[in-house]
């Protein structure tokens, strides 16, 4: 199957276009295009995102079936959750929503996955994500211990449509920790699930599962309507997952 190439400002073609599990790269769906606020934005808000390396044009997915983490699914491993509520009560360790972005995009791209011997994010997609997190439609979700910045996420949000996208950590568990945060803050806030793109055996074991990519397409398109979270963090939504610690 012949690979669209899109001119910059050009639209998507139809996700069901994607390639499918016997063509060479399963979920690739176009190439080309631009990296601006409008194109993310539209993507997103379609069910894709863009994925390449260095020397590669712009690769736009949309695998199915798509990873998610239904966020009341969250799995709160018992050594987990000692860690948050020894980090809920000690008054050195506090979760700081987008008060450090860039340098918590900046750690993801030094953070290689798994596996891979380079970074997804190369520096085009470090600055279009900047550019996304001035225009308020892209949030950190930072790990601070001792004024520190140990660990952290960064997400898209569209409305209540929120797609995470990379963690780093600088010490045991701290990406974690500000995964579980982002939980606790959806939850607060009704948003249901968190799209985590892709299906690793980590993302697994907390809880997130595949779905089909037409039921992901049609809740992104409801969700991105609805009233977005204020994208801040309060101690008391720890209660979303500690309720016992804050008795």
């Amino acid at each position: 199957m012949k690979l669209p190439w899109l001119e910059p400002g050009e639209p998507f073609p139809d996700v069901a276009r994607a390639w499918g599990a016997s063509d060479p790269a399963p979920g690739l769906l176009a190439a080309g295009g631009a990296l601006d606020v409008a194109t993310l934005t539209s993507a997103y808000g379609r069910g894709v995102f863009p994925w390449f390396s260095e020397g590669q044009p712009i690769l736009w997915w949309s695998p199915d079936p798509r990873m998610v983490l239904h966020v009341d699914e969250f799995r709160l491993h018992r050594s987990l959750r000692r860690t948050l509520m020894q980090f809920r009560l000690d008054t050195r360790c506090e979760i700081r929503i987008d008060s450090a972005f860039d340098d918590v995009i900046r750690a993801c791209a030094g953070s290689p996955r798994p596996g891979q011997s380079g970074t997804w994010i190369v520096p085009q997609m470090v600055a279009a994500y900047q550019t996304l997190a001035r225009a308020g439609q892209a949030h950190s979700v930072e790990t601070w211990i001792n004024g520190e910045l140990v660990g952290g996420l960064y997400c898209v949000a569209l409305g209540r449509a929120v797609f995470g996208e990379s963690m780093f950590t600088r010490v045991p568990d701290a990406s974690k920790i500000a995964l579980a945060a982002l939980v606790a803050l959806c939850r607060q806030h009704q948003v249901r699930l968190i799209d985590c793109q892709q299906n690793t055996r980590h993302l697994a074991s907390l809880g997130a599962r595949e779905i089909e990519r037409a039921a992901f397409v049609n809740h992104v398109a409801q969700a991105a309507t609805e009233p977005g979270p204020s994208w801040h963090f309060e101690p008391v939504y720890w209660q979303q997952l500690l309720p016992a610690a804050t008795a």
